[in-house]
């Protein structure tokens, strides 16, 4: 059902939300290293101290705390991988009511567990969340329960709203407000909230750039769907927002000034959500999911964008359920995150002294990582893929390239090539010679017989000549694959790639691949 709540409904439903029966009014810390840093007062609200490690729980105990006593008789029932799964199992163990927590059987056991830990009752079925929530659904249909959204109801975003009152309790001389963007609740609840009773604060909607669903129909007018959306900051993986959250954002303050709520949105990359994690971290030791540090990777990207200082901003850190295999990804990518490191491929002429030579060039730069393989011929130039540390950042990546090119090396910048960030680095090893090979770059989804499937569909037609599987914990496996087609292949590869229905593109002309493995 659409919302029909104007913005004095929703604060009235804010300030009335029941949420305090389970939740608590979280602390605003002072981040004293980012501040500096950035010239701002910069304070991180911390949603990851509550009792399930997000806001979620705000959301769905002031929905399922106000269902009528018949409703609360017949259960309820919910879909979720994650946190919304943890909020209503939790709300619902409090208030003694059955429930069902459908979860896809791809869900790693470590959040299952903590969902049965809060009294949730899982039910896995299906492969992926659209699958969970359709069963969820006609369950709730069928047995007469209850069906608990996790962000499209007007009651679970009034519960995410007691944020915004929480802030304009704390922190009164508060200036921009940075927001995680999934389905829309927390958003919509905050920015409709002190869109009406603080409308001196800007609110800043933050979501990943795989996964822009709130940046799309605010460009649009409508929700549309995403045709792909990004797994590694999967809190916020979300393809459409939510009917209600969209009503609510573009709704017009009741002051007379025409205005609407509608929030300004900065989207981020992986990698500036890991350089994030690691800045929560080294401000209060705590470990974020990447939903969680994504507020704080798009405050500071805003405030470097709109050369903000003097002004008193706070992050929403709303989670902390990080799956612990993430850990040695994130930590990989943040270097390049916080513009700490560059990488370069290079070609170097195959003689006594080269490196030498080469290292002088970097004058006196600190190496990070160095693979080097030899050409195949003595005439033939070396290849190395190099890190070099920065301490300037951006800036000063550009200055060694310009220096890499003043000393006539063939240098190429790969610092923003993914192929080469996930795969080329860990394969360095020769160069195959085949003058047929093409080369893909295929998203698994990370469910049972995924690789089974794939070979299947591919069938007896292609030969496969390079295979690279890298999962950093998230719902999908990154594959680069080298196919070669047979004699009797009578399809195209990108025919035979397309038909298996996996996200694919072709990426024979990446630098990388030309240089190291072709």
């Amino acid at each position: 059902m659409p919302s029909t709540a104007t913005l004095p409904q929703l604060v009235r439903k804010v300030i009335q939300a029941t949420v305090y029966d389970v939740a608590i009014r979280t602390d605003l810390d002072r981040a004293p290293k980012l501040s500096e840093r950035f010239a701002n007062d910069i304070r991180f609200k911390r949603e990851d101290t509550q009792p399930v490690f997000s806001f979620k729980l705000r959301g769905a105990y002031n929905k399922i705390s106000q269902l009528s006593e018949q409703e609360k008789q017949r259960g309820v029932i919910c879909a979720s991988a994650g946190n919304h799964a943890q909020g209503v199992a939790y709300s619902a163990n409090k208030l003694e009511l059955n429930n069902i927590i459908v979860m896809p059987t791809t869900t790693p056991d470590i959040k299952v567990d903590a969902v049965t830990a809060f009294g949730g009752n899982v039910v896995l079925h299906g492969d992926s969340f659209d699958v969970a929530n359709a069963y969820a659904k006609q369950r709730a249909l069928d047995e007469g329960l209850t069906y608990i959204a996790p962000y499209d109801d007007e009651d679970v975003v009034a519960g995410q709203g007691t944020i915004g009152l929480e802030l304009t309790q704390q922190w009164r001389e508060m200036d921009y407000v940075f927001v995680a963007v999934g389905g829309g609740g927390l958003i919509s609840g905050i920015a409709g909230f002190l869109g009406e009773v603080a409308p001196h604060v800007k609110v800043v909607a933050v979501e990943p750039e795989q996964s822009a669903c709130l940046k799309l129909a605010l460009e649009t007018g409508e929700r549309g769907r995403l045709p792909q959306v990004g797994l590694f900051v999967d809190g916020v993986a979300v393809a459409q927002l939510g009917e209600v959250p969209f009503y609510i954002v573009r709704q017009q303050k009741s002051d007379g000034s025409g205005t609407v709520v509608e929030p300004e949105v900065v989207t981020c990359t992986n990698d500036e959500v890991c350089s994030a994690v690691k800045d929560v971290f080294e401000e209060n030791r705590s470990i974020v999911e990447p939903a969680g540090a994504l507020a704080v990777a798009g405050m500071k990207k805003y405030i470097n964008q709109h050369q903000l200082q003097g002004k008193n901003c706070i992050a929403i850190i709303c989670g902390a359920n990080m799956n612990f295999d993430r850990l040695r990804y994130i930590a990989e990518r943040t270097e390049i995150g916080e513009n700490k490191e560059a990488i370069f491929a290079i070609s170097l002429p195959e003689r006594t002294g080269a490196f030498l030579e080469f290292c002088r060039t970097l004058q006196g730069r600190n190496i990070t990582e160095f693979n080097y393989r030899r050409g195949v011929s003595d005439r033939d130039p070396a290849s190395i893929f190099v890190g070099i540390a920065l301490k300037e950042g951006e800036q000063e990546r550009h200055t060694i390239a310009e220096q890499l090119q003043a000393h006539d090396y063939q240098a190429h910048d790969l610092t923003d090539d993914e192929i080469a960030k996930t795969h080329i680095r860990y394969l360095i090893g020769g160069h195959a010679g085949l003058a047929d090979e093409k080369l893909f770059r295929v998203v698994f989804p990370e469910r049972p017989n995924a690789l089974l499937n794939f070979l299947e569909k591919l069938g007896q037609d292609f030969n496969i000549t390079l295979f690279h599987y890298r999962n950093h914990g998230a719902a999908e496996g990154r594959v680069l694959v080298g196919l070669q087609a047979s004699n009797a292949g009578s399809r195209k590869i990108q025919d035979a790639l397309n038909d298996i229905g996996y996200q694919c593109e072709p990426i024979s002309d990446n630098v990388g691949y030309q240089m190291f493995l072709k």
